[in-house]
């Protein structure tokens, strides 16, 4: 399985509702990933059958030109806040390339991501609302470019290239689906099925550029996976130790290497009995969190 093929657990279709729904939605125009169907049994006994593992729907490179016509280009430093929770919204935001997360803070003090945005994916879209506000804070992840298009801009691209909008009205429907069936994932998956499925999704959310070397390795946040998976840094810890003693993964700083890719699909399709605890290196994973 390739590094640009994203995966998602969310539930089972048929092929034949699958086929159907692509027809009606016109998916041909947007850029897409094949989907593989799996069964997956929790390694605590609680069965989670027929999962699909489903790709990320994301806006191709022309339709991406094509907006941009109508648009504002942007490059934020990695860690900007590109605007705060609760400001003044408007219109919406594509991620030309880089990572946006979108966080919101819970009672503990910390905060929780539910969303990050990639390479022709979008985000703020509360902007177009009535009475629009930010539900969350936008943050580049990395040094990012983005294409705004103001309510103005996204009603005159409506209007003069209705084809153009449309794929942009689909892709934000697709988004909200995804955010929809990942929500979901939190009642019915464990801790480590949630934060496998995030390393993965992560890893395979980077666009690939013509010349990009495949064999590079795929470094993950270690703070931005926490806040993606949204269980106590313990559990988290667990979880991370089982799987750098499996040789899945590597510290490398503040952040998480995927030592192997393939390694960590197999472990959501076929997971294993669980060894005994291993602890994932606690203290250093909390003096990374001060200097953060």
């Amino acid at each position: 399985m390739s590094n640009n093929e994203s995966l998602s657990l969310v539930p089972s279709y048929s092929a034949r509702s699958l086929r159907i729904l692509a027809a009606e939605c016109g998916l041909e125009e947007l850029e897409r990933v094949p989907r593989v169907a799996l069964d997956l049994t929790a390694a605590d006994g609680l069965d989670v059958s027929s999962v699909l593992m489903k790709e990320i729907t994301r806006l191709s490179r022309e339709q991406r030109e094509s907006i941009g016509k109508y648009g504002a280009r942007t490059f934020w430093p990695a860690g900007f806040a590109i605007y705060e929770l609760g400001a003044t919204a408007d219109g919406v935001f594509i991620v030309v390339s880089g990572q946006v997360a979108l966080r919101n803070p819970v009672a503990s003090g910390r905060s929780f991501v539910p969303w990050v945005a990639t390479p022709g994916e979008t985000f703020g879209g509360e902007g177009l609302e009535n009475d629009p506000r930010y539900a969350s804070q936008a943050r580049a992840e990395e040094e990012t470019e983005t294409l705004h298009l103001s309510t103005a801009r996204f009603s005159a691209l409506m209007r003069e290239q209705p084809s153009q909008a449309l794929a942009l009205v689909r892709q934000l429907m697709a988004e909200r689906t995804a955010l929809l069936e990942k929500f979901a994932q939190y009642a019915t998956l464990t801790v480590e099925q949630r934060l496998v499925a995030a390393l993965v999704h992560l890893a395979q959310s980077r666009e690939v550029l013509p010349g990009d070397v495949n064999g590079d390795p795929v470094m993950v946040s270690r703070r931005l996976l926490g806040e993606l998976v949204g269980a106590t840094r313990e559990s988290i810890s667990l979880v991370l130790g089982r799987l750098s003693s499996e040789g899945l993964i590597q510290r490398a700083g503040n952040s998480l290497m995927i030592a192997d890719l393939e390694g960590l699909v197999a472990r959501l399709v076929h997971p294993t009995a669980r060894p005994g605890i291993a602890l994932y290196d606690e203290r250093a994973a909390s003096e990374a969190d001060a200097r953060e």
